[in-house]
């Protein structure tokens, strides 16, 4: 069994109705732990609003060699595209 503390990664929302941005990883013990030393080391000038923290191991990626098989078939669905929408200058930061 290993003694090394499992990897977390840790994503910050800087501000309320924005997204979550992969801010980096850390090892910590648990969940609790992991999400105390991530508001430590990661916000530590008071610019986020939120923290999420997630085990490496839990994360299942695409493979960048499948990048064709899994993205291009959307190109020929141009509608899933923003680019047919008027989007008001109230709604801002979209």
């Amino acid at each position: 069994m290993s003694k090394e503390w499992p990897l977390w990664e840790v994503f910050t929302r800087s501000k309320a109705g924005m997204h979550h941005r992969h801010a980096g990883s850390l090892r910590a013990p648990d969940a609790e732990m992991a999400l105390q030393n991530a508001r430590d080391v990661y916000t530590r000038r008071g610019e986020g609003v939120s923290i999420w923290v997630v085990k490496s191991v839990d994360i299942t990626a695409s493979d960048p060699d499948d990048k064709g098989m899994l993205f291009d078939p959307s190109d020929d669905k141009i509608y899933r595209h923003p680019t047919f929408y008027d989007i008001p200058d109230e709604v801002g930061h979209m």
